[in-house]
Formats: C-alpha cells, sequence, structure tokens
C-alpha cells in the first residue's frame, strides 16, 4: 500500500521530443546498452575460442588484423546509425521547440531513460570562445553569443550567418499591409493634397518601385529633369541621399540640380556637383550644412555659370565668401533663394549683393536672423526684380515697407511678406497703387492692417486677378474678445468678399487660415452655389470657428475643380458628404470620397 502510494505521489514532468521519437521507435537505453555490452562479450569470445596454442606470430597477426578490421567496420556502421539517429532526433527536437532548453521533471525510470540516451547521443555546443569549423563554408571561427545555429544543428560564421538570414528574408512571403497601415497611407497622401480613385499610374508606379530599391540602381540613364526632380523628393522624404545616391543624380548634360534633403552629404559631395557638371545654372540644396566656403571657391574657380542658387542652412559660408560670391558671379546670376542663416549673411552682404548683382529677378530671403531695416533700404534698390519674398525676424518700421513696395513694385509679379507686425493700412494703401502686375501675393501674420484697408486694396485694383492668395493669420490677437474689435482687424467679412469679388475667377490657391473674423454669413453669401469660380483647387480654412457642414458644402458646390480643403480646428463640419477627386483635411468624420451625383450638395 505504501508502495503504491510513493508510485502514485511521483511528480513527472512532461515528456520531451526526444522520449516520444524514442518510445515511437521502440528505442531503449538501457536495451542498447545491454546489446552493446553483449556484442562486446561475444566478439572477446571469438576471439579467444578460434587463436590455438600453435599457432605462429604470423598467423595471430593476421587474424588480429582481420578482427580489427571487422571491429572497425561495425564501428562505422554503428557510428553512422548513430549520426542518423541523432541528426532525426534534432530535427524534430527543433521544429516542435526550437528555443527551449531541455527541461527535467521526473526522477522515475522513464527519465533515467531519457537521459541516458541524451547522453550518449547528444553532442554540446562549442561554448563562447572556441573555435569551431563553420557548417556550411567549413572555415574555422571564434563561437560568440551571437552565433547562429544553421540548418542541420551546426554553428554558423558571421558572414554564413548573413547570407543565411538574407535568404531566410528573401524567402518569407511579403505581409500583407492590413486595414491600419493602409489607412495611413491615405491620410499621408492627404496630406499632401493627393486623392487618388483606382491603381495609380504606369509612371507614378515605376518612379516608387525605383525609389523603394534605390540601392540596386546603378544609374538613371537618361530620364527627364522633372522625373529627377520627383525621385529627389521622394528620396528626401526618406532621408536616403547619401554621397551613392547623390552620383545618380550627375550628368555632365544637365544644367540643373534639386536636392531637397542635403544632411547627409559632406563638403566633397558638394565639389563634385561642379566637378561633374560644368555647365550647371540651377541648384537647389535644402539642408546644406556642409557647404562650405571650400565648396563656394571651388565653384568660383571653376567659373560655374550659375543662374539660379538655392540653399538653406548653409550656415558655414562666411561673410565674406558671400561678398566674393556675389562680386565674382553676380552679374550671371538671376535667382537667390536663402533660408535659415543665423551665423552669417548680415545687412553689409545684402548691400553687396544689391551693387553687384543688377540682373536679379528673383529673391527671397527667409529666416535670415542677421537682417534687419537696413537690409530693406538695400533692396529697394534692385530695380529689375519681378519676385520678391521676405521674412525677417526683427522689427522693421512699416515706413521702411511702405518705401520698398514704391521702389520696386512696379515690376513684381510675386509679393511674399510674412511677419511684418509693424506694417499697417500704408503698406496696404502703397501696394494698391504701385504693384499692377502681380500674380501671387502673400501678407500674412500681421494684426495693424484693418479690415477696411484690405476692402480698399481690392475695390477699384488695376492689378488683374491674382492666382496666388495668403492671409492667413490676419486678424486682432486680443483672445479676451474672440469677436474682435468694433472696427475688425485683418481679414474680414468686407475684405474677403472685395477679394473673391476681385480675384474669384483666376484664383488658384487661397489660405485664410486663422482669419476668424469673416462672419458665417460672408460665406453663405460668397459660396451660395450661384457663383462660380472655376479655377480655385486649394482652399485653406483652417481655425476659422464659423466655418461648418453648410458652408464646406457650398464650396464644394461654387468649386466645381476643388481639390484640397484644409479644415484643422472647425468643429462645426460634421458628416460632410466629401466629393470624389477632393481631398478634405482635418475632419475626423469625414465621409471619405463617396461618389456622388450633381444635386446631392442639395441636401444642404
Amino acid at each position: 500500500m505504501s508502495n503504491r502510494r510513493a508510485t502514485n505521489n511521483r511528480i513527472r514532468g512532461p515528456q520531451s521530443a526526444l522520449t516520444d521519437f524514442l518510445a515511437s521507435n521502440n528505442i531503449s537505453a538501457a536495451q542498447i546498452r545491454t546489446d552493446y555490452e553483449r556484442r562486446r562479450r561475444e566478439a572477446q569470445s571469438r576471439i579467444n575460442s578460434e587463436r590455438p596454442a600453435e599457432d605462429s606470430a604470423a598467423e595471430v597477426e593476421t587474424q588480429q588484423t582481420a578482427t580489427s578490421t571487422e571491429n572497425s567496420e561495425q564501428r562505422k556502421k554503428r557510428k553512422r546509425q548513430e549520426e542518423n539517429a541523432i541528426a532525426k532526433i534534432k530535427k524534430n527536437k527543433n521544429k516542435n521547440n526550437k528555443n527551449k532548453r531541455r527541461q527535467r521533471f521526473a526522477v522515475d525510470s522513464e527519465s533515467d531513460e531519457e537521459d541516458a540516451t541524451w547522453d550518449l547521443y547528444a553532442k554540446s555546443k562549442p561554448l563562447p570562445g572556441q573555435l569551431e569549423n563553420c557548417e556550411i563554408c567549413n572555415k574555422r571561427f571564434t563561437v560568440t553569443a551571437y552565433s547562429k545555429t544553421g540548418p542541420d544543428g551546426g554553428l554558423l560564421c558571421a558572414k554564413c550567418s548573413r547570407e543565411l538570414e538574407a535568404e531566410e528574408k528573401k524567402d518569407k512571403p511579403k505581409k500583407k499591409s492590413g486595414a491600419r497601415e493602409r489607412r495611413r497611407q491615405v491620410q499621408s497622401r492627404l496630406l499632401d493634397g493627393i486623392v487618388s480613385l483606382g491603381a495609380k499610374n504606369l509612371q507614378e508606379l515605376c518612379v516608387e518601385k525605383v525609389a523603394d530599391n534605390i540601392n540596386d540602381v546603378d544609374e538613371f540613364g537618361d530620364l527627364p529633369q522633372t522625373l529627377l526632380d520627383r525621385l529627389s523628393q521622394i528620396l528626401s522624404k526618406k532621408r536616403v541621399i547619401t554621397s551613392r545616391t547623390l552620383d545618380l543624380f550627375l550628368r555632365p548634360d544637365l544644367d540643373k540640380v534639386a536636392i531637397y534633403d542635403a544632411g547627409k552629404l559632406e563638403s566633397h559631395d558638394f565639389v563634385k556637383i561642379f566637378a561633374v557638371i560644368p555647365n550647371l545654372r540651377h541648384l537647389l540644396l535644402l539642408h546644406a550644412g556642409q557647404f562650405k566656403d571650400e565648396v563656394m571657391e571651388y565653384m568660383l574657380e571653376r567659373q560655374v555659370p550659375i543662374k539660379s542658387l538655392q540653399l538653406e542652412a548653409a550656415n558655414l559660408i562666411s561673410n565674406r565668401m558671400w561678398h566674393e560670391l556675389f562680386r565674382r558671379a553676380g552679374g550671371s546670376l538671376e535667382a537667390l533663394k536663402l533660408a535659415w542663416l543665423d551665423s552669417s549673411f548680415n545687412d553689409e552682404c545684402v548691400q553687396v549683393l544689391a551693387d553687384n548683382c543688377p540682373n536679379l529677378k528673383r529673391l527671397k530671403l527667409r529666416k535670415c536672423f542677421h537682417l534687419d531695416e537696413n537690409a530693406l533700404v538695400s533692396i529697394g534698390k534692385l530695380s529689375n526684380l519681378e519676385h520678391l519674398s521676405l521674412q525677417f525676424s526683427g522689427q522693421v518700421e512699416g515706413q521702411l515697407v511702405t518705401d520698398l513696395v514704391n521702389s520696386v513694385g512696379q515690376k513684381l509679379f510675386t509679393l511674399s511678406l510674412t511677419k511684418f507686425e509693424n506694417a499697417d493700412d500704408a503698406v496696404l494703401a502703397a501696394i494698391h497703387a504701385s504693384c499692377r502686375h502681380l500674380r501671387k501675393f502673400r501678407f500674412s501674420e500681421n494684426d495693424l492692417c484693418t479690415d477696411a484697408a484690405y476692402e480698399q486694396l481690392f475695390t477699384d485694383w488695376v492689378n488683374p486677378g491674382l492666382v496666388f492668395a495668403d492671409f492667413s493669420s490676419t486678424r486682432d490677437l486680443d483672445y479676451s474678445n474672440p469677436d474682435g474689435p468694433d472696427e475688425p482687424v485683418g481679414l474680414a467679412s468686407k475684405g474677403f468678399a472685395a477679394l473673391m469679388k476681385h480675384s474669384g475667377s483666376s484664383l488658384e490657391r487661397l489660405d485664410i487660415s486663422s482669419c476668424r473674423h469673416i462672419a458665417h454669413s460672408t460665406f453663405c453669401e460668397v459660396f451660395d452655389g450661384i457663383k462660380i469660380y472655376p479655377n480655385l483647387r486649394e482652399l485653406n480654412l483652417s481655425f476659422i470657428p464659423r466655418v461648418d457642414t453648410l458652408v464646406v458644402a457650398a464650396i464644394f458646390k461654387s468649386c466645381p475643380q476643388l481639390q484640397k480643403v484644409v479644415a484643422f480646428s472647425c468643429f462645426g463640419i460634421r458628416d460632410v458628404i466629401v466629393p470624389p477627386n477632393v481631398a478634405l483635411i482635418g475632419i475626423p468624420n469625414a465621409q471619405e470620397n463617396i461618389m456622388i451625383n450633381a444635386d446631392a450638395l442639395a441636401y444642404y
């Protein structure tokens, strides 16, 4: 009774793959050991019985040789059988429990048999620091804790490990993108203003495929400049523009290089651009932190006929080298765009620019932190300017801005004045009087100009209709009075109505975000479904609390070519039906891209 209780109280652990294999093939460790001992005794007795005392030494030697040969053959045969059994055991064990250590729970006879068999067959792997031969290439290497196991259970060297991992990754079927990933891609494209119904065109698919496999591309061939720009934009977005990928964009027959993220390029890479393309005329480099004095000096020594230069964050160029550039290459320079310069390029550089660049037609200075009011005086001397974009970080008097507009406004096609906080109604009056050819106009981040001044600007203005207009963040900054003062500040109802009356038929892009003093009734009057704005494609209405579902639906009805509407923080928009091919950004509950007929908007 006690023996049975003791037997029942034993703790039996789970059976491993080795135990299952031995049991399924009727293999017993004790039986293997018994058979081995029996064969050894029989062989010894056979030798003793068959050896006569009178045999000569030669016969004894011959018999021993034969017996040794027989024993050797038996050992080889038995070794092959054992190796096959070990291979099957390892294969079965790796398949069912690859990364788990073998556990021992039981102390009964079955566990003893398993331990004995395991000790008989198993061969411990070398420890880290020991030497081992690679299973694939048979090369001697030092074992580490990260050494991988080969297909047959052996260890692999570092090279074979990488190759095996690459093959497994290549053979592994590509995981299909789930619904969440597809939604993220759709939202990313929406933020770019891209709405596509159906499949992409062949050109776009080819460009994306090339960008995805850029490390396998040796050259782009004779791709046109438009496709090179598109590839540069995609690769810059992925931040993979390196010294190697830069070579793909360099051909001696080109005259333009556009790199939208040069953050990983070094000085010698920029030198290579001028060395490979001797007739370079248009250069665009954003995030060009390693564009130094020696690069500019090399460009000037090579006498590169540069006409258009756009640099961003090139803070390692000294003021002296800017002077050299304008003195030696200013005669051919027609366009200059500089941004995010915080260590050089001061008012004196602008003065040298104005004195030595008489043919300059396009000037864009944004976030150049060493510029102040004296720079505006120098810019006013550039009589051939056609496109002017300025954004200063310091305070500038409104009268200086007025004088600048009166000096260069007659020939301007583009005028962009951002964050000139001291500009007042006199600036708008000067624009009304001087500018007669504007197509693009930006006047943003201002809280002094009144709505009446905007109305006077667009009333009886001889300037043709604008194509691009940006009046974002022109509003009163007194947040304690959200409705604003009695006399509206910034672009409000009357100014917006005058703008749409003057330029509504020609506008393609309009940004009035944060113009929070435009009334709801004005929106309904401007976008009433009867007045049609045939060219309006992009509209930004963000942070205007009076924009609601009715306004957005009326906009869809009045703008047949609309492609993109941005409406962040417009909480009055609910359950709006979006027409096809229109990107509505910022509304989380919009029904995206529902095919509707022309009368569906009558619901609103």
